[in-house]
């Protein structure tokens, strides 16, 4: 009964706003009017003439930034968890940090360095004389490529695919050494297919998310007309007479082509076990010898690009008179940094966004956990369904999500209430983080065997009491990183939230977006960096959980 009930509200709060996408993709009547239906907008989407553009330009990112990025996660992830690599705990808490920082912040970050006229790096090549004109242009294809790789792609697979590498027992790649196979031969016949439920997922989430992104597109893609699917859309919304038919027609195409994803993951890996800590758990790392400095240097290296060059410059951003002109007199000055903090809106926005934060982490652990305990643990008849919908979330663009949440609000008398309050962007929050929370901790259930569970409860001990000292105690670090994610996730999320904030409930990721629509670029990196301080807060505090949580 009690998994019932969990379905049913999970389907409410997520299919039924998809149902009314689908719905509005139909309805050609002008905001305000009364309903009419029709296919204008679909013979608007499929008419418009950069659509075929934007596909094969949305493909190419995607493929790009995945091959590129889960080859490289999968490195440094195994250098990480399996082997004694020098500092291999704060590369571990740097990639944490570096994936805390807003997306938005780093490609300002990265415009002060790279941009082709004014960045830094640049102008130092051409006033060096060691070239003519700047090599380095991040308005372009591989610009784009580029943040994507350094910041959510990479970031988020090595802080996947660092606990289950962690957590996979020594003791399968000792045998398969000791029948005489060689490192390569058990990587391919036991690491990977032991690793290959969450590969296969973080490969699904980085490639539905890839669909859907917006920020880097919306600012590198602008200036030389780079269009993909998410910006179009966004193009159709904000546009003075808002296509909402178009729009919800292209994100309907969206979820069509993300459902074949998510029934492709489900086929391959239903009905293989793929545990590996039990009652035997082993962990033992691999000695890298000669190559263990230079494993490190490659190691420092990404993490000085992830973190220490997107730090520098947000911080130094914050104390330009002009962003991004470093060549004018005096260009220094801490008038930025007064202006925000003496602003009660700023104040205001702060408290909100602690508050969301905070609230949505809290929720998520307890929601998305449970979730992942039905599908996984138990045999009530609905879990695979509960499964399939608990991606769905990631199935549309951000924007047109939050434009559905907003109809969902708007059109249920219930939960109408709670527009404009912090309950409603916390439930958008929590929607929104249900695919990634969710296969997290699906994936560390299912590395975790049954058998010590059924050993408590054979000793006497209740579902409670196994569940409290046994599960949570073994699942601690990935809770742990569900809820930092999550928390990280909503105190920096735009597009979900974007058309559900207020002036009474706005965080400080909205009055960032503000600041840069009224060109305030200064301004919006103080804000940016206020941002990922509380970000970086919550990787320290994540840092000390997992530490004391983990395997040991």
């Amino acid at each position: 009964m009690a998994c019932t009930v969990v379905l049913l509200a999970v389907a409410f709060c997520v299919v039924y706003p998809l149902l009314l996408v689908v719905l509005e993709s139909f309805q050609v009547a002008p905001p305000g009017q009364p309903a009419r239906y029709g296919l204008d907008g679909w013979r608007a989407a499929f008419a418009e003439p950069l659509l075929r553009a934007a596909l094969l330009n949305t493909l190419k990112v995607t493929v790009a930034r995945q091959v590129l990025s889960l080859a490289l996660a999968l490195l440094v992830a195994w250098l990480i968890a399996r082997t004694d690599l020098p500092g291999r705990n704060w590369i571990e808490f740097a990639f944490w940090a570096a994936f805390f920082l807003p997306t938005l912040t780093v490609t300002l970050s990265w415009i002060l360095l790279l941009d082709p006229d004014y960045g830094l790096l640049n102008t130092g090549l051409v006033g060096l004389g060691l070239v003519g004109k700047g090599p380095f242009d991040i308005y372009s294809f591989w610009g784009i490529v580029w943040i994507h790789v350094i910041t959510g792609s990479l970031t988020v697979k090595v802080i996947l695919l660092t606990p289950a590498l962690r957590n996979m027992n020594a003791a399968f790649e000792e045998a398969s050494r000791v029948a005489g196979a060689g490192t390569a031969r058990t990587a391919l016949s036991i690491t990977i297919p032991v690793m290959a439920p969450v590969v296969l997922s973080v490969l699904l989430l980085g490639t539905m998310v890839s669909l859907q992104t917006f920020e880097v597109e919306q600012v590198l893609g602008a200036p030389f007309r780079f269009f993909v699917f998410s910006t179009m859309i966004y193009d159709l919304v904000v546009t003075r007479v808002p296509r909402y038919d178009a729009a919800t027609a292209l994100a309907v195409l969206v979820l069509a082509a993300m459902l074949p994803l998510i029934f492709t993951q489900q086929w391959l890996t239903r009905g293989r076990r793929y545990t590996t800590i039990t009652g035997q758990f082993q962990s033992r790392r691999h000695r890298l010898g000669r190559w263990r400095w230079p494993a490190f240097a490659l190691a420092l290296a990404l993490t000085l690009v992830v973190l220490g060059v997107p730090l520098a410059f947000a911080v130094l951003g914050t104390f330009m008179k002009l962003f991004g002109f470093f060549n004018i007199p005096d260009p220094w000055t801490l008038k930025n940094w007064t202006t925000v903090l003496a602003d009660d809106l700023f104040l205001r926005s702060l408290w909100n966004t602690v508050v969301l934060a905070t609230g949505t982490a809290v929720a998520a652990v307890l929601v998305h956990s449970l979730i992942a305990y039905i599908v996984v643990r138990t045999r009530f008849r609905g879990r695979r369904a509960l499964d399939v919908v608990s991606w769905l979330p990631f199935t549309v663009p951000g924007v047109i999500l939050g434009l559905a949440l907003l109809w969902l609000f708007l059109d249920v008398a219930v939960l109408r209430p709670l527009y404009g309050t912090m309950a409603v962007l916390i439930i958008a929050g929590l929607i929104s983080g249900m695919p990634l929370g969710v296969q997290i901790v699906k994936g560390g259930l299912l590395q975790l065997g049954g058998d010590l569970e059924e050993a408590s409860r054979v000793a006497g001990a209740s579902w409670w009491a196994t569940y409290r000292r046994i599960v949570l105690r073994l699942m601690a670090p990935t809770l742990v990183a569900v809820g930092m994610i999550t928390f990280v996730g909503a105190a920096r999320n735009i597009g979900n939230i974007a058309l559900l904030a207020t002036s009474a409930n706005r965080p400080l990721s909205i009055l960032q977006l503000d600041f840069i629509a009224q060109r305030k670029f200064e301004e919006a990196m103080v804000v940016a960096c206020i941002i990922m301080v509380i970000s970086l807060a919550g990787a320290l505090v994540a840092r000390v959980l997992g530490l004391r949580g983990g395997l040991g």
